[in-house]
């Protein structure tokens, strides 16, 4: 955990934020189908990614990630019409508007019990630019159908490929100012390898490396997840390794699997899905009782030596409230 205490301020794991997207939908975006995702918002309606990073803060969050899981200079490019250079700074927003808002929530607090929300600068996996689900399946590290010659082909994503891919991201990223990068939804061994050497070349930047997994004991390209863990170990610039966006029954049983081999320079990062089900007709199946788990289960991963401990998926500012409380024993009000 070293690496995480200069940006700690108590004993204390660090309260990540929830799912943005979910609380901008709550807020009536329409985000579903859309190849951007939250990150159109960046351009439409910058106003409702600021006060929807303000409700995590208010809920007590100290950690809030910036609207660009699925951002990227290609699809802004194609998607809204734009210059590289415009796609570029476009992306480094999403850095300024948590940056502003922070600073705004920091002004409003008590000065006697101020805190300093940190910023992390989402990357999504490349399977997120395709748009076809294989973030959750990684498939496109294997293969890949291209057209060649007027016939398609199936073809791997090169290891460098994804390098090159990543990179002006991340540098956006960093040149913005961000706290801290959050490789997130990494659903493939190959990518995190990328990803992982891709950070030297940002020396002055640290990151958490967080995983999609399949089951208890494998990420989503099948890989088992202490694979994943001793990738995260070659590196000195993570701060955490671990998991987001699956079930948190998924948790316990994944940082179990590889709880002996976790660097004990590097903690874990959980930030699970609400546990509800995905239907591709009806949506989100609801339920109350799943929305629950993360409050209750979080005692457990900070046990198991999580000291990130957030929501991704259908976890909104209520859940980030409730679990402040159970892991920090304040209310959002008397944290701030």
């Amino acid at each position: 955990m070293s690496r995480l205490k200069h940006y700690m301020n108590d004993d204390g794991p660090l309260i990540l934020d929830g799912g943005l997207a979910t609380e901008l939908e709550a807020q009536g975006a329409k985000l579903q189908g859309d190849p951007l995702w939250s990150s159109r918002l960046l351009h439409t309606n910058p106003q409702a990614i600021r006060d929807a990073h303000d409700r995590f803060l208010i809920s007590g969050a100290d950690v809030i990630s910036t609207a660009t899981y699925q951002a990227s200079i290609t699809g802004f490019i194609n998607h809204l019409d734009m210059s590289s250079e415009e796609a570029r700074e476009l992306l480094m927003s999403g850095v300024h508007l948590a940056k502003e808002t922070v600073e705004r929530f920091v002004c409003d607090s008590r000065p006697a019990e101020q805190r300093r929300p940190l910023v992390a600068g989402s990357v999504g996996p490349y399977g997120a630019f395709l748009h076809d689900g294989s973030e959750y399946t990684g498939a496109y590290a294997e293969e890949m159908s291209v057209e060649v010659s007027g016939s398609q082909m199936l073809i791997p994503v090169t290891y460098e490929e994804l390098k090159a891919w990543h990179r002006p991201h991340v540098e956006c990223l960093a040149a913005a100012g961000a706290d801290l990068v959050a490789f997130e939804t990494i659903p493939s061994i190959k990518e995190a390898e990328a990803l992982v050497e891709l950070l030297r070349e940002f020396p002055n930047s640290k990151a958490w490396l967080a995983f999609s997994c399949k089951d208890e004991k494998c990420v989503s390209d099948g890989s088992p997840f202490t694979d994943a863990v001793k990738i995260a170990n070659r590196s000195t610039q993570l701060v955490a390794v671990g998991v987001n966006c699956c079930s948190p029954v998924l948790v316990e049983p994944l940082l179990d699997s590889a709880g002996s081999l976790l660097s004990p320079d590097m903690s874990w990062v959980v930030y699970p899905n609400s546990g509800e089900e995905w239907d591709t007709e009806q949506g989100w199946l609801t339920s109350d009782k799943e929305s629950a788990l993360i409050p209750k289960l979080s005692r457990t991963w900070m046990k198991q030596g999580a000291a990130l401990i957030g929501g991704c998926c259908r976890i909104g500012p209520a859940h980030i409230a409730e679990l402040r409380r159970q892991l920090k024993g304040t209310s959002p009000a008397s944290a701030v």
